[in-house]
C-alpha cells in the first residue's frame, strides 16, 4: 500500500539479476524448492515469503526500519518450551494468511488483490530452536542433526554437558560437499 515499497515487493521476480550466482535468497535452492513445489503462491510474484527471527534481544540496538518486534519476553522468565502459548495466535494469523490471504491494494498497479504469506526460514540461536522446536538443547542428545548417535559426556565437576570430538555434522557436511563437486 506504501507508494515507496511496492515496486520492491516484486524486484526478486521483475528486477534482480538471475545469473546464477546468490546475491538474493530468490537465488538460493530453497526459495526455488519452494517455488517449485508451491507454483500457485510463486506465480505471484507479490506475495510475501517471511522469516520468523527468535533471538536473544537487545532492547538498546537500533534496528532497520522494517524490523517489527511483535513479542518480547525477557530472558530469565522466557516461557522456554511452553512459548506455545505465545505464538498460538501467530501460527493462527499465518494459517490465514497462507490458506485464505488478506485484501491488499497494489498503489503501483492501482489494484486490489488477494495477498498470500508463507515463513520460509526462522533464524534463531540454538537455545530458541531449542524452544520453537520442542527439541531440548541442553541435554546428552543436544544435537538435532545426529539425534541419538551424539556423542556426549557429563563433566562431573562442571555440571554439564561436553560434545568434545563430536564431529559428526560437520564429516557430514564435508562428504555432502564432495560429493556435490
Amino acid at each position: 500500500m506504501s507508494s515507496k515499497t511496492a515496486s520492491h515487493m516484486k524486484w526478486h521476480a521483475n528486477g534482480r539479476t538471475d545469473d546464477g550466482l546468490m546475491r538474493h535468497p530468490a537465488d538460493s535452492p530453497a526459495w526455488k524448492t519452494f517455488d517449485s513445489k508451491y507454483g500457485e503462491f510463486s506465480s505471484m510474484p507479490r506475495n510475501v515469503r517471511l522469516s520468523l527471527a527468535a533471538d536473544r534481544f537487545n532492547s538498546f540496538q537500533t534496528y532497520e526500519s522494517s524490523f517489527m518486534l511483535s513479542l518480547l519476553i525477557p530472558g530469565p522468565s522466557s516461557p522456554g518450551n511452553d512459548i506455545d502459548v505465545y505464538l498460538q495466535p501467530l501460527v493462527e494469523e499465518l494459517k490465514e494468511l497462507w490458506d485464505v490471504g488478506v485484501e491488499t491494494y497494489d498503489v503501483s498497479t492501482k489494484t486490489i488483490f488477494q495477498m498470500h504469506a508463507a515463513v520460509m526460514w526462522t533464524i534463531n540461536d540454538f537455545p530458541a530452536y531449542g524452544d520453537l522446536s520442542g527439541w531440548n538443547t541442553k541435554d546428552a542428545l543436544a544435537c538435532p542433526f545426529c539425534n541419538y548417535d551424539t556423542h556426549s559426556c557429563w563433566l562431573y565437576n562442571g555440571g554439564k554437558y561436553c560434545f568434545m570430538g563430536h564431529r559428526l555434522y560437520a564429516i557430514s557436511k564435508q562428504k555432502m560437499t564432495i560429493s556435490t563437486t
